[in-house]
């Protein structure tokens, strides 16, 4: 049985008609930067999430970096984030000059363990980065109400997890500012990159639509340095159709990673636990094995496709070995991604292939 890892020609045969109509509109407009199809994807965006503002852009990590320069944080300025996490969450602090400092994850949910926060914010603290990971978002009461002690604005960095809710909240929109991904495998994915940008804040919103457009005000008027960080219009066409359907993807998702946990749970791995208050998109479902080496060979032996979503945090990264960090000084993420991996997942999993990947598992 050949099965894809995440199924996306099936998504779009699905949605093909839609998807060709709406691309061919902006090839005749020859509009292919800002316009109708971005205006009406960001107003979209904004009613799915309940946010005052969505800016679209042209990635994640460009929503993360932009969110960060929104925020004047450069050198000197530290950020408290996760060192479990994808390498974009801190690349763009340090790529501002600012420090990560690394706080450990907690063991069930694999988002950072907010009551190890308080333990690292100094004077020099201008932002806590919580990633909502594998779809689940971040406690974030908790980390509101630390950063609100402190007078620290939280990024969520949602990349994982547009479509998942906490206390019936949308991520994206839990914090001063939310950041989305939507490379193509992201539960809302486009054919390319493409981000987004969440937030209630007039002015950070305001700054951020500048900032994303080289720092212009005006047209050759440029208030501040910097980026060209725009999502083109043929993306927004093709996420717009795509998030007309996105609340039956996200049902069948949470059905799917469900399963996924009922069907393993008499196996001898480690399922997802999914948080009190927290309804996960499943972003991947990502499971613990104790010999990670083997069962990924066995499954390979199957035709049966994995991923490995981290296999060395951060802290261990030579890109941050300047940070200073040691193998043990984080534990727990050092532990999770020594044992963590990815099973296929996609809205488009057939029962029968689930049950070939859990049968193969057990096995």
């Amino acid at each position: 049985m050949k099965i894809n890892f995440i199924d996306l020609k099936a998504q779009y045969r699905e949605y093909q008609a839609e998807i060709d109509s709406e691309v061919l509109e902006v090839f005749s407009s020859a509009q292919f930067i800002g316009g109708e199809k971005l205006n009406s994807l960001e107003q979209n965006l904004a009613l799915y999430t309940g946010a005052k503002h969505a800016i679209g852009c042209s990635s994640g990590t460009d929503a993360l970096l932009l969110s960060l320069m929104a925020l004047d944080i450069g050198v000197g300025d530290e950020v408290i984030t996760t060192p479990f996490t994808f390498i974009s969450t801190a690349e763009v602090i340090a790529f501002l000059g600012a420090k990560a400092v690394f706080v450990d994850i907690n063991e069930e949910s694999y988002n950072i363990d907010a009551s190890k926060i308080k333990n690292v914010i100094t004077n020099k603290t201008k932002a806590i980065i919580p990633v909502s990971l594998y779809g689940q978002c971040a406690d974030m009461d908790a980390i509101n109400d630390i950063a609100k002690e402190f007078n620290i604005p939280v990024i969520e960095d949602a990349c994982q997890s547009f479509g998942a809710t906490y206390n019936n909240k949308k991520s994206c929109n839990l914090s001063t500012i939310g950041c989305t991904s939507f490379f193509p495998s992201k539960p809302l994915g486009a054919y390319g990159d493409g981000g987004a940008i969440f937030t209630d804040d007039d002015e950070i919103a305001t700054k951020i639509r500048m900032l994303l457009n080289h720092g212009q005000n005006e047209r050759y008027k440029h208030k501040y340095i910097g980026i060209n960080g725009r999502l083109d219009a043929v993306q927004a066409a093709i996420l717009g159709v795509k998030l007309k359907h996105f609340d039956k993807e996200v049902k069948l998702r949470d059905e799917i990673g469900e399963r996924y946990s009922d069907l393993l749970e008499e196996a001898d791995v480690i399922t997802p636990k999914i948080s009190d208050g927290n309804k996960s998109v499943y972003a991947q479902y990502s499971i613990r094995v104790a010999d990670r080496e083997a069962m990924v060979e066995k499954l390979t032996a199957l035709e049966i496709p994995t991923a490995v979503h981290y296999p060395v945090p951060l802290h261990l990264q030579e890109a941050f070995k300047s940070l200073g960090y040691s193998e043990g000084d984080f534990p727990i993420s050092e532990k999770i991604s020594s044992q963590i991996m990815s099973l296929p997942m996609s809205p488009y999993l057939t029962e029968a292939e689930q049950d070939f990947i859990v049968k193969a598992i057990k096995g």
